[in-house]
């Protein structure tokens, strides 16, 4: 059952085609659509969370409430990896600290877009105004902590404090691992966070000139209350689930629905994940962006990902059948 409008083609499936999904872990997928699902507003999503709340038979509640739409925007789809990177910092500049996490100044709400990334690093707008959560020691592992979006800082004292997404300039986020594939330094299989980090480092004069290639900037704010057991905040402002938390575009794919991820490559994944976060490189209805957990191993796993595969979205069947045109059930 397919449709297809404004160049988005609906198609709806049956469970038995999706490919691995009688040997997922349902439970564990439903135990983490219960973390936001009470947050919907919408009747067919809050009657199903009420449900959710206690069921015996996680695999049998998706399939009797659900259907498996593929959503498709006419781009391939893609699967990349996220996760929470550590860094060192200090809550005061030194010769060591010497790089700020800022939070979001107001008027970068107001005006958009705003200043760019190197209008904001090279001026003193931010300056003498209190926005400093905290200084990190490492200007590389900054900029790869605002394109995850949110991360921990180890005090020196041992202490952490977290910080999560508040906002950014407006600017668009263009890629640098593409510019170093543009300019011939890489070639597009070569080319992952690490990569980047050991190019950045090995050459800090044109590396530094390199992280300005991306105008979008991105700021933060302390959300130090969510216990360090528990995963950073997402786009709906819960916890997270390592493995089981996706990020999406939600002008194709609601936040908070269960998605069906089949990504190929070299390690295939076939496994039920919750739609809970966003990311300002995320855009397209196949895009997708699996998050790996907190710190440096859980770094290497999700920069290596970058993969081909389809993702489906279950809907409250009502809501999967009526993206049909009338006569195409």
């Amino acid at each position: 059952m397919t449709a297809a409008g404004s160049d988005v083609k609906y198609t709806v499936l049956d469970f038995a085609a999706l490919d691995g999904w009688a040997q997922d872990d349902h439970e564990s997928a439903l135990s983490t659509f219960r973390n936001t699902c009470r947050d919907f507003d919408d009747p067919d999503w809050t009657s199903l969370c009420a449900l959710a709340a206690d069921v015996p038979d996680a695999r049998a509640f998706f399939e009797l409430f659900f259907r498996p739409v593929l959503i498709e925007d006419g781009q391939p789809a893609l699967f990349t990896g996220y996760f929470e990177p550590e860094l060192e910092g200090s809550l005061r500049r030194s010769a060591r600290y010497r790089y700020p996490v800022y939070s979001m100044p107001p008027e970068a709400r107001v005006i958009r877009p705003w200043l760019t990334r190197r209008q904001i690093l090279e001026g003193s707008i931010m300056q003498g105004r209190g926005l400093e959560i905290a200084w990190v020691d490492d200007p590389v592992e900054l900029f790869f902590l605002q394109i995850q979006g949110s991360g921990r800082i180890r005090l020196p004292s041992g202490e952490m404090i977290r910080v999560g997404y508040s906002g950014f300039n407006g600017h668009e986020y263009r890629s640098i691992g593409a510019e170093l594939v543009r300019r011939g330094t890489y070639a597009s299989h070569q080319v992952s966070a690490q990569v980047i980090r050991n190019y950045v480092r090995r050459n800090p004069e044109v590396g530094e000139e390199l992280l300005y290639h991306n105008p979008s900037y991105v700021f933060f704010r302390e959300v130090s209350e969510v216990p360090a057991e528990r995963g950073p905040l997402g786009a709906m402002n819960r916890s997270i689930t390592t493995m089981r938390s996706v990020a999406v575009d939600p002008a194709f794919v609601p936040l908070g629905a269960p998605v069906w991820v089949e990504k190929d490559g070299a390690d295939p994944l076939r496994r039920l994940m919750i739609a809970q976060d966003t990311g300002s490189a995320i855009k397209g209805a196949q895009r997708a962006d699996v998050f790996f957990g907190t710190g440096d191993k859980a770094g290497r796993e999700a920069g290596r990902l970058r993969d081909p595969g389809r993702m489906l979205v279950l809907m409250p069947i009502q809501r999967a059948y009526a993206l049909l045109p009338e006569g195409a059930i």
